[in-house]
């Protein structure tokens, strides 16, 4: 099951009070080791809420040698319970800096023990009654030699928490809930003691410290740009045919403001020449695209209707309203990937080990073979190619040695490679190479965003609970996850992708936090960029013993069993409807134009699109929509095969003679010739010639011309049913009942017998002429 949605939080009765006097700041303790449950209990949480705490935003999100010395937390508290709470306050405090990986999200499920640098409590309201918010604002020194503070005195990833307590009606104080984020000091500002504005000598104590930058870690983030399918399903190639979407909420995103309008925005600025003079940022990124994206938007640029009921695909429309803003974006990211590394992620996001257990050749390539060409042709670039980035981020073996036929590289999550040593690069098998992503920060960013996700490479009892944090602090969150490898040169390797999710729900803040820790870490000199084309192929180091780990996470993110079973089930006869159909070169429709969609809907139903949302509201209308998808192509591909069948002359087919042909009509409704093979089924009496395949043209009739020999003079009944060259039949069987007017054996023997009968009373006439003697048939008439 997916992650179980937990909020903290602990009942005033069952938890022991916790005063409201001023605190001091507890004396520092060992950094945390790679095993927080040896040293802290879990974070708490409990089902009785009176109280729910937010944050709203923290300045400055990331701290440098530069920044304001104080940080600042402003939120909301909210009395969600069934009664007023009294003395309501809040404070801010600290655990010690995250040393390890693995504790980059771990941290923020510890006990607030843990945090054990404290500020003092900050009263927000002396009553909240239900229902009732009010919002806050804490400051604290990140240090002082005179003064509380968070006594932050150098560079690291510091797990905060800000802490709420209060008194319910009928209850004692207690803490009643908290809100945790990371905050990344890249460098540590003057304390306000060292008069540093005056220019006074500042003590050690005091001074700025600066970060290590003596191991600047390499670094590339993938950008990724992509959305749920929104083309509707079932519906077959055409020329000159406006597309239909399920919904119009793609116009949205591509208009100002919009999700896909802010990711481009945000790469957009962070490249610019004025702001990017030595393109270091640039070449640190790629822009990873899913190709259904693409085709959706190109053919929404042409105008485009938008069906009332997705599930009956030429049903109801109306036209959709965001071709302009699909203009506006695509030349936009024409622009951006004309200028730096551009690369095609799976199909519609489809799951790779869904695809290869269909073991269909051409749906294989749709998903992972044509994608590079479909973005070159649409943005007019050349982007990368024998590279796979699996949505899941994880590979199973099948797909793995699917991959492994031409030279790949394939990126995937750090905990899904089992390698001797930490290493970018590892030999997977045959010509499969691995590039291995950083979990904690590709965790991080993935909980970010309108619609937070837990990865499948997250093992689900290490699942973090972004679900009870506010978007600010999941925001802080991954700012951290990217600064910490950075920020601790002793971390293997000293490279590191960071990826966020491919449908990456992240807002205008988001992505311009992200790509200004980017930013940051660049320029102060803790990292430098690494171009992704750059780490294709074996790198430096790789070795050949690593095995890839699937996890059963990744097995319950994908697909539902009957999307998978309606693929195997369509594609073979979508495959044989397409070698049947001409090629004609004068026709503007080809026969793969005209099938390649249902192929493409069959990857669409099979995305991974929003199916690890935190929301499982989300998760099922993802589910749901696939179903519809898979229905769709299901009934699409019925239709055309019942397109083409032959047409009952109806009556009694009556035949001149026993070897008069039979006339029929076969019908053809597709907008492409077909060949098609007659299967006739007749009794032993009727012989039917093969007339072999046969051209029908598109949308017309061809009369079918077909020898018959019949020896009976009964009426027959044969079955006449087209096919397509593989052998799959086409439309519905029709029975023609045959009569010939011949008599079949019967007249023959008589006829012979009467013949002979007659040759002998002639012959005897004769004998009886030649001998002079009268016949005895002429008895009785002789002249007289």
């Amino acid at each position: 099951m997916r992650m179980a949605l937990r909020r903290a939080g602990v009942a005033a009765l069952v938890m022991a009070a916790v005063g409201f006097g001023p605190a001091t700041t507890a004396v520092s303790w060992a950094a945390p080791s790679s095993q927080p449950s040896e040293r802290a209990p879990a974070r708490n949480t409990n089902d009785a809420k009176f109280l729910q705490l937010t944050i709203d935003s923290t300045a400055p999100t990331t701290v440098t040698t530069t920044s304001d010395r104080n940080v600042v937390v402003k939120g909301t508290v909210k009395n969600v319970g069934d009664r007023p709470v009294e003395d309501v306050g809040v404070r801010l405090q600290r655990a010690p800096a995250i040393d390890s990986s693995s504790d980059v999200r771990a941290a923020l499920d510890f006990d607030q023990a843990v945090f054990d640098t404290v500020g003092e409590f900050d009263t927000v309201a002396t009553t909240l009654d239900t229902g009732q918010s009010k919002q806050f604002t804490l400051t604290l020194p990140l240090r002082s030699t005179t003064g509380l503070s968070l006594d932050i005195t150098e560079p690291g990833v510091y797990p905060m928490l800000v802490n709420v307590n209060g008194t319910p009606e009928y209850g004692g104080a207690a803490r009643l809930d908290d809100a945790r984020f990371l905050l990344p000091v890249l460098g540590v500002p003057a304390a306000a003691e060292s008069n540093a504005t005056s220019g006074t000598p500042s003590s050690s104590a005091t001074a700025v410290v600066p970060p290590d930058t003596s191991a600047p870690i390499g670094v590339t983030l993938m950008w990724p740009l992509a959305d749920a399918p929104r083309l509707v399903g079932g519906i077959p190639g055409a020329v000159n045919e406006p597309v239909r979407l399920i919904d119009d909420e793609l116009a949205t995103e591509l208009s100002d403001g919009g999700r896909l309008d802010a990711l481009v925005d945000a790469v957009e600025n962070a490249t610019k020449p004025e702001s990017d003079t030595d393109r270091r940022v640039t070449d640190a990124l790629c822009l990873a695209i899913d190709p259904d994206l693409l085709i959706t938007v190109e053919n929404m640029t042409r105008g485009y209707l938008v069906a009332d009921n997705s599930s009956d695909p030429t049903g109801p429309s109306h036209e959709g309203r965001g071709s302009d803003a699909a203009n506006q974006w695509l030349g936009r990211v024409k622009t951006l990937a004309s200028s730096m590394c551009t690369t095609a992620v799976p199909f519609a996001q489809a799951d790779l080990a869904a695809v290869t257990s269909v073991a269909n050749p051409e749906l294989t390539a749709t998903a992972l073979a044509r994608p590079a060409d479909i973005v070159d042709n649409i943005l007019g670039v050349t982007s990368l190619r024998d590279f796979v980035w699996p949505d899941s981020g994880v590979l199973d073996s099948a797909t793995a040695e699917v991959l492994s036929v031409n030279p790949t590289t394939a990126m995937v999550a750090d905990t899904s490679v089992d390698s001797a040593a930490p290493q970018l690069s590892s030999r997977i098998t045959g010509s499969l190479d691995a590039l291995a992503f950083d979990t904690s920060a590709a965790a991080a960013l993935a909980a970010t965003g309108s619609e937070p996700q837990v990865p499948s490479y997250i093992p689900d009892d290490t699942a973090p609970t972004i679900d009870i944090e506010s978007r600010s602090a999941r925001r802080q969150d991954a700012l951290g996850a990217m600064a910490w490898a950075a920020l601790t040169p002793t971390s293997l390797p000293r490279n590191q992708i960071f990826a966020p999710p491919q449908l990456w729900t992240a807002d205008s803040n988001d992505a311009t936090a992200v790509l200004s820790m980017l930013a940051t870490l660049i320029r102060s000199g803790l990292a430098s960029p690494q171009a992704l084309p750059a780490l294709l192929g074996r790198q430096p180091g790789a070795t050949d013993a690593a095995t890839l780990d699937y996890p059963d996470r990744a097995t319950q993110d994908g697909p539902q069993t009957s999307v998978v079973e309606t693929a195997t089930t369509q594609l073979p006869r979508i495959d044989g409807l397409e070698a049947s159909l001409v090629d004609d070169p004068a026709a503007s429709l080809t026969p793969r134009g005209f099938t390649a969609p249902l192929r493409e809907d069959l990857l669409r139903s099979m995305t991974l699109a929003d199916r690890r949302n935190v929301d499982s509201a989300s998760v099922n209308r993802a589910e749901r929509a696939a179903t519809i998808r898979a229905d769709n192509v299901t009934e699409a591909v019925d239709g055309m095969y019942r397109a083409v069948s032959v047409v009952s002359p109806g009556g009694v087919y009556t035949l001149a003679s026993g070897q008069s042909p039979l006339l029929l009509v076969a019908r053809n409704e597709l907008p492409i010739a077909i060949n098609v093979d007659l299967r006739v089924e007749a009794p032993p009496e009727m012989q039917i010639s093969d007339i072999g395949p046969k051209q029908l043209p598109p949308r017309g009739s061809r009369q079918l011309t077909v020898p018959a020999e019949m020896n009976d003079s009964r009426k027959l009944e044969v079955n006449f049913s087209l096919t397509t060259t593989d052998g799959r039949q086409l439309g519905t069987p029709t029975s023609v009942t045959v009569r010939s007017n011949a008599y079949g054996r019967p007249l023959a023997a008589v006829t012979a017998t009467a013949g002979g009968l007659l040759l002998f009373l002639a012959g005897r006439r004769l004998w009886h002429r030649f001998k002079g003697q009268p016949d005895p048939a002429d008895e009785g008439y002789e002249r007289s």
